[in-house]
């Protein structure tokens, strides 16, 4: 089992909110609202999206790489949590 798994109905409910901001956003868009508005909807969203992905690194760092530290098998994890954090910050 993941570490998240304990989180998992918050984190689903969250996904839920921003697929439907996202889908608000298409409306916006079919309805031809004012650009401003429509751009700070995704401003919202990306937030949104970082709160979970963040809540996600958390719960990796905390469980698969403490545990990957305390078995010995530190360094791949702590590699493979760097190319995923430098990919998302690019």
């Amino acid at each position: 089992m993941h570490p998240y798994q304990e989180d998992v109905d918050n984190l689903l409910s969250r996904l839920r909110k921003i697929e439907g901001q996202v889908r608000g956003v298409q409306k916006m868009i079919q309805d031809d609202r004012y650009c401003v508005d429509i751009l700070a909807q995704f401003a919202s969203i990306k937030a949104a999206l970082s709160k979970v992905e963040l809540a996600l690194l958390e719960s990796h760092a905390r469980g698969c790489v403490a545990d990957a530290i305390r078995d010995g098998h530190g360094d791949e994890k702590l590699d493979e949590l760097m190319k995923v954090i430098r990919a998302s910050v690019k």
